[in-house]
């Protein structure tokens, strides 16, 4: 008898069903009352969703099930009957169809209400539901946005593990068609759910976590994220949710706050507390809290905010302790962030200071030094270029902790973009005091400083340039400087337009390669190599096209051959 019942309710079901969607393709042929029509399309997707999720179900049936079942069929012919009339343009009066389609879409919304009630009452198992099966990839936005309903249905309707599976599938179609993101964004109510599931049970918490970090890479669709309320559930799961939670949760907190309006309100909702406590508890992974370092680099950019965290004890001995992680994410992002927090602000970078903050940034530099990747140590060098310049404090510190060691290694042995940053940093140091210079050119720079007048790059070479300018104009370098003949004859070659195998030629570098020419004929001995190198009608041609530092240049050496000259005669 029992099997005999589960046979007609499914009957009943496959029979509503094919109703159903019969009576969604005849909506769609109807031209008056569309929004009311639009309103019952949704509704009838919905209950679609749900009973097709009770077609494999073969164990016996709930009496209420099938009574629902029965309310449904009957609902469903009256529906069709108001298309029919729609259609046929055959009612009697357009107030009275109004009100009669009201009365069967409040229909449709109890069943699927009543649906909902048993699946939740666990009176049907969600291990015999079938998962309507995704489109493929060259399916048109109208399935799509089906599926995209079902699964919304799946979540409205079904018990814990079907609220689940039904997210899971969410996130892998938007991990792989980004038109299903905007579909998401586009249904009512759907990224509402997906807020108020950050508010649930585990798994559901981590799953509509990674889905509104889906949506959250957008920035087209973060208003919708916004005017859900997201942001003050995304703080509750920094606090209260599971790792992999937490960790959705801080990256699309990171994505919203790129947008520094709404700092206040991560702020407002506890925001600045979770994210400090993730940063200075060591039982959280690098990728946590890397990713809430760079959450609050975004919000560093409120003054206020800025003020508070500053004000809060050991915060900036925190980040500077984060430096010397052995994860990337969390060197970089705590380097930023502490860079962010120091600019403009004597008053942090003195905490800096003094709480061994330069100390650790050029411990990122040190060699060998395995755990600190290229980025890392492209991050620190950036800081100590704007961190370290403009403060006597900072320099000294930088100066006392074997820096220069450090920097000339990475100009030698660095990666290519780890030596141009490297660069860029010499070069800020050849700017100054002629001490600093001095100390530089006994170090050894300026060889290395040669290699790179024949980069690829015009920005490298123009740095390289001006840098090995700065560093000869000290009289003790530009004696260094000469006692090395590949020195001088390197720039000469370079200047040589003759010699097909530079490629420096056009550069628009020429200017400074006569520059530091200029300087070196300040020192007798390099004078004497330059006039009798060979390539002084080269630099001749140069006078003819490159203005009055070329010919200046011709001139000085031009006195130099006449002295020589000269002297040969005087001692004949």
């Amino acid at each position: 008898m029992v099997e005999e019942t589960s046979e007609e309710s499914k009957a009943s079901i496959e029979k509503a069903i094919e109703a159903i969607s019969s009576l969604i393709s005849l909506s769609h042929s109807i031209k008056s009352f569309n929004i009311k029509w639009q309103l019952i399309r949704t509704k009838l997707e919905e209950l679609y969703s749900g009973l097709a999720a009770l077609e494999n179900l073969n164990s016996g049936f709930d009496p209420s099930l099938s009574s629902l079942i029965s309310a449904i069929l009957i609902s469903l012919k009256d529906t069709y009957d108001l298309a029919t009339r729609c259609v046929n343009v055959s009612y009697s009066g357009k107030l009275l169809m109004q009100s009669d389609l009201d009365v069967v879409a409040g229909k449709f919304d109890r069943h699927t209400r009543n649906l909902s009630r048993i699946y939740s009452a666990g009176i049907l198992s969600h291990g015999f539901a079938i998962v309507v099966s995704k489109p493929n990839g060259n399916a048109c936005k109208d399935d799509m946005r089906f599926y995209i309903r079902d699964l919304l249905t799946r979540m409205k309707i079904g018990d814990l593990e079907m609220k689940k599976q039904a997210l899971v599938k969410l996130n892998e179609a938007m991990g792989e068609d980004d038109r299903y993101v905007k579909i998401v964004t586009e249904i009512s109510d759907m990224v509402n759910i997906l807020v108020a599931f950050l508010d649930s049970e585990m798994g559901i918490q981590e799953e509509s976590a990674k889905a509104v970090f889906f949506i959250s890479g957008f920035g087209s669709y973060r208003g919708v994220l916004i005017r859900s309320g997201v942001i003050g559930p995304l703080v509750w799961v920094l606090e209260n949710g599971n790792g992999v939670a937490r960790e959705a949760s801080a990256r699309c907190l990171m994505k919203l706050t790129e947008n520094s309006e709404n700092a206040w309100s991560v702020s407002a909702h506890g925001g600045v507390s979770a994210l400090l406590k993730i940063c200075s508890c060591s039982e959280f992974g690098g990728e946590l809290i890397g990713t809430s370092c760079g959450v609050l680099r975004n919000l560093v950019g409120v003054e206020e905010i800025k003020r508070y965290m500053t004000e809060e004890d050991d915060t900036v001995a925190t980040f500077i302790k984060l430096i010397g992680s052995k994860e990337e994410i969390v060197q970089v992002n705590s380097i930023d962030l502490l860079l962010s927090m120091c600019r403009k602000d004597e008053q942090t970078r003195d905490i800096l200071v003094r709480e061994g903050g330069i100390q650790e940034l050029v411990s990122v530099l040190s060699d060998p030094n395995s755990l600190s990747s290229s980025k890392s140590k492209e991050m620190a060098l950036r800081a100590i270029d704007n961190l370290c310049f403009g403060s006597a404090g900072c320099l000294n510190a930088l100066m006392s902790c074997k820096f220069l060691d450090h920097l000339l290694n990475l100009l030698r042995n660095g990666e290519i973009s780890v030596q141009e940053s490297a660069l860029k940093v010499t070069s800020r140091l050849c700017s100054l005091q002629e001490e600093v210079k001095r100390i530089m050119g006994d170090a050894g720079f300026m060889p290395e400083l040669v290699k790179f007048l024949d980069a690829k790059s015009l920005d490298v070479r123009e740095m390289a340039s001006v840098a090995l300018y700065c560093l000869i104009s000290v009289p003790k370098n530009r004696k260094k400087f000469a006692q090395d003949d590949f020195n001088i004859s390197h720039i000469l070659q370079l200047l040589d337009h003759e010699d097909g195998s530079n490629v420096s030629s056009d550069s628009g570098n020429t200017k400074f390669l006569i520059s530091i020419l200029m300087s070196l004929t300040s020192c007798n001995s390099a004078r004497r190599k330059i006039a009798t190198s060979g390539y002084l009608k080269s630099i001749e041609k140069l006078a003819e096209t490159e203005g009055s530092d070329a010919k200046k240049l011709v001139k000085k050496l031009s006195m130099n051959r006449f002295r020589s000259i000269l002297s040969g005669i005087w001692h004949t």
